[in-house]
């Protein structure tokens, strides 16, 4: 029986010649994979249909749009994840998505193989071979440009040799990727650290520096769960889609940083994800209002190594899984709504209301009507502050 490999195919140069570029390498047969995570351009058939003219012998088209906003988007938005702080896990959330679907084309169509086009020097191969071995333990993986040396130019050689339905034109000077969550963008004159992004680079933002009319948007959330703008309900799809239209706008969700991959090294990365810093911003407000103290100041350190873990490209593994039930848990009272306003790219909360809301007006106003007790502060700092108070005087004796 002919060894059948599974490509995961975008329907670009790179992965429509990997199809035969494999085919020869290996002498499998190739079934190419395409999964639609909002990274807009063709249409799917359209894909599916040049991936059996490149020579795939099946070729499967999926929308996850849906699936990958509520089971991978959402999570993050619960975890408020942003790595180093900043980043808000784009590319690291549709790779699982991805996996999911490779692996089940490969039990589907009896495959041992799965093949992706990442190269030997990015976080994506490790996301996607971990995520594999995860979900198929027995499945190898491959990877056509760092195993087998299949540079850009042998691609176009390749393509043209072989007469393939793929335009070879002149590669972009970055490298994107991009899906309904956010765009990333890297290499060509990023690299250099001290160059400053063009306005050319961006597509899911405007200028932020422009004059514009401010937006002010009310964002309603259940248990954590975005479920209306502006008292219309939406899907997590459609609350993503339309902050990112609206919060795009103003130009928010920009972030330039030097981070630090999974390989050991610095990269320059330049990000646009509108939709999840605005969704994130409001939620982590909401949790400020609604999560008790010691509860949320655990839950910070839990939603920086969650975003640590899916960033390494261990969505699938049992700590990971582990923390997903506890940040369910820590968002069971994280539901009402928050108003902020868009602006010169910036979503600042400028509202706040809640019927699990913790804040109490009465004891927290200065005004008549006050129900904090104040007199029994003094004892409360004395023994809070009793300890440091023994060893100072030991330490200045």
């Amino acid at each position: 029986m002919t060894e059948r490999v599974v490509l995961a195919y975008s329907g670009g140069l790179d992965t429509s010649v990997a199809i035969g570029w494999i085919a020869e390498e290996t002498g499998a047969e190739v079934i190419a994979v395409a999964v639609d995570v909002g990274q807009g351009g063709e249409d799917l058939d359209v894909i599916r249909k040049r991936a059996l003219a490149c020579g795939a012998v099946e070729a499967e088209v999926a929308d996850a749009k849906d699936e990958f906003a509520e089971e991978y988007c959402l999570p993050a938005i619960k975890a408020n994840a942003l790595y180093m702080d900043r980043y808000p896990l784009v590319s690291a959330l549709s790779r699982p998505t991805i996996v999911k679907h490779l692996v089940a084309a490969a039990n589907k169509h009896g495959a041992s193989i799965v093949a992706h086009g990442c190269t030997g020097k990015g976080n994506d191969q490790v996301r996607f071979e971990a995520g594999i071995s995860a979900l198929g333990p027995d499945l190898k993986c491959i990877a056509p440009v760092r195993d087998y040396a299949m540079t850009r130019d042998k691609a176009i050689a390749f393509c043209e040799e072989k007469n393939l339905p793929i335009a070879t034109t002149k590669k972009s000077p970055y490298s994107i990727d991009q899906n309904v969550f956010g765009r990333a963008v890297e290499t060509g004159f990023l690299e250099d650290i001290w160059n400053a992004p063009i306005e050319d680079i961006y597509e899911y933002t405007s200028n932020p520096a422009l004059p514009r009319e401010a937006d002010e948007v009310v964002i309603s959330f259940k248990e954590g769960v975005p479920v209306a703008v502006d008292g219309k309900p939406v899907t997590v799809l459609q609350a993503i889609q339309q902050l990112n239209e609206r919060a795009g706008a103003q130009g928010i969700g920009r972030i330039d940083m030097v981070e630090d991959r999974l390989v050991g090294i610095k990269s320059r990365e330049v990000y646009e994800a509108p939709g999840a810093i605005a969704l994130i911003t409001a939620h982590q407000e909401l949790e400020n209002v609604t999560v008790e103290r010691e509860l949320a100041r655990y839950k910070r350190q839990v939603e920086q190594r969650w975003g640590e873990m899916v960033y390494d490209g261990l969505w699938f593994s049992p700590l990971k899984r582990a923390l997903d039930g506890f940040i369910n848990e820590a968002n069971q009272h994280v539901t009402g709504d928050i108003r902020m306003t868009l602006h010169g790219g910036r979503a600042v909360v400028t509202g706040r209301k809640s019927d699990e809301s913790l804040y109490d007006f009465n004891l927290a106003t200065y005004d008549s009507g006050d129900t904090f007790d104040q007199s029994k502060a003094q004892g409360f700092i004395e023994i809070f502050g009793l300890s440091s108070k023994i060893a100072a005087k030991r330490d200045l004796a």
